[in-house]
């Protein structure tokens, strides 16, 4: 009879029985998921000195309740643009120094000048009093209640519980003010956002200085912490490095560098089987598009992101590229194709998630440690060339080795990226 039993990790059992170990099956690797933003931008509404994260659905469907307008309102203009391609977005309100406006019962939930526009209408009923949030002439909330201590505060009013109630037709707020966005607004930013993973990050300010604050804290976060990001700009060429864009056009508005919005989101939503070349402007600003072929030339070798077309009907883009212009062995002109670089970032992401994952502290580093990894890691790039991210993959284009101490592990990937066709050089022979 079997009196043994339990499970095992070597098979040095004394008694007779049964030993049985349960593990999971060995999942496979996957590729990240791309499409998620960062930008710090002007909102009428929302909260300060914080990142918060929106969804395409939490615009279209609570547009009202998180900035305080219709989704078709112009105030959201920026966002409807950053969510043309981008999933999700940690968005940062800029603005120091707002107030908020208060009446005697309430107190706006966030400063803005948003908040002069919320009233309050209260009516006596048999229930009690029916007191109503409005902003204009929408409802957004409404409560009955027997007295000011039994009010909830609501997503635009923080109630004072202390005041007694009384019959309006009216109570607006007053005092509301937006504050002025400055640079230690965007370096607090920039600081929060490094506990956030995104794929791009976005910047419309026009100031130079900081332009290159972000340029500078992008190629930081790339080279000295792995973190695998690209930087949007406006007109700053001179950063000349694969990890910025710069987009040349401007629009037509008083703020010219609303393209960056719409840029975020589509390099951040964009496949790393993809390219944006070509891609058709699908927002909803007017473009200056006014470059002579010589120029659009110009431009281009000098790392702009450019739009070209006729009129507002067929806007596209020219070109897929970064600022990069200054070329290496090391940085090819390869690397100013942002697909390119997309496909690079993936395999840099993924594979550091793998070993932080299913190696770090857990695989011993052994020959057979590291033939799981080779394995993980030719598994992961067959995917990629499924996609046709990558091509002409051999899984010995892979070596795993033991690096110079007993716990480094050393790893050399040859990879070639595919890109989209972009030019067609074509001889016609006439016979």
């Amino acid at each position: 009879m079997a009196i043994g039993g339990g499970t095992f990790q070597t098979q040095n059992r004394i008694l007779p029985g049964t030993y049985i170990n349960f593990v999971s099956a060995s999942s496979s690797v996957t590729l990240s998921d791309r499409g998620t933003a960062a930008m710090a931008l002007h909102l009428p509404w929302g909260p300060v000195n914080e990142i918060f994260t929106v969804t395409g659905e939490d615009l279209t469907r609570r547009s009202r309740t998180l900035f305080g307008r219709e989704y078709t309102h112009p105030d959201l203009a920026p966002l409807r643009e950053l969510f043309k391609g981008a999933r999700v977005a940690h968005l940062y309100r800029l603005g120091q120094g707002g107030t908020q406006a208060e009446c005697s019962l309430a107190a706006a939930r966030y400063p803005g000048c948003l908040g002069n526009e919320i009233m309050l209408v209260i009516t006596q009923t048999n229930e009690g009093f029916l007191v109503e949030t409005l902003i204009g002439d929408v409802s957004v909330d409404y409560q009955t209640v027997a007295e000011a201590k039994d009010l909830q505060d609501n997503a635009f009013l923080i109630f004072n519980r202390s005041e007694t109630l009384d019959t309006t037709a009216g109570m607006n707020l007053i005092g509301g003010s937006d504050g002025a966005a400055s640079t230690e607004n965007y370096t607090e930013f920039l600081a929060l956002s490094e506990s956030y993973a995104f794929n791009t990050l976005g910047c419309a300010a026009s100031d130079g200085m900081i332009k290159s604050l972000f340029a500078r804290h992008t190629k930081r976060m790339r080279e000295e912490a792995g973190v695998k990001i690209q930087c949007v700009l406006h007109r700053f060429t001179e950063a000349d490095y694969e990890g910025v864009i710069s987009v040349e056009n401007d629009t037509t508005t008083q703020d010219e560098t609303e393209l960056v919005y719409w840029v975020t989101g589509m390099t951040a939503g964009c496949p790393i089987n993809r390219s944006l070349t070509n891609r058709r402007y699908n927002g909803e600003y007017s473009i200056n598009t006014n470059h002579t072929k010589r120029e659009l030339e110009y431009l281009l070798k000098s790392g702009s992101f450019l739009f070209h077309g006729r009129g507002d009907r067929d806007i596209r883009v020219v070109e897929d590229v970064n600022t990069l212009t200054t070329f290496s062995k090391d940085r090819s002109e390869d690397f100013s194709l942002n697909q390119t670089i997309r496909v690079l970032d993936q395999i840099a992401t993924d594979i550091a998630h793998l070993f932080r994952t299913r190696y770090l502290g857990i695989i011993p580093n052994d020959t057979a440690g590291r033939t799981s990894l080779w394995s993980d890691i030719v598994s992961h790039h067959r995917q990629m060339e499924q996609i046709r991210a990558i091509e002409n993959f051999e899984p010995e284009d892979i070596i795993v080795e033991a690096g110079e101490s007993k716990r480094s592990v050393v790893v050399t990937d040859n990879i070639m990226p595919v890109t989209a066709m972009s030019k067609l050089y074509m001889t016609v022979v006439v016979r």
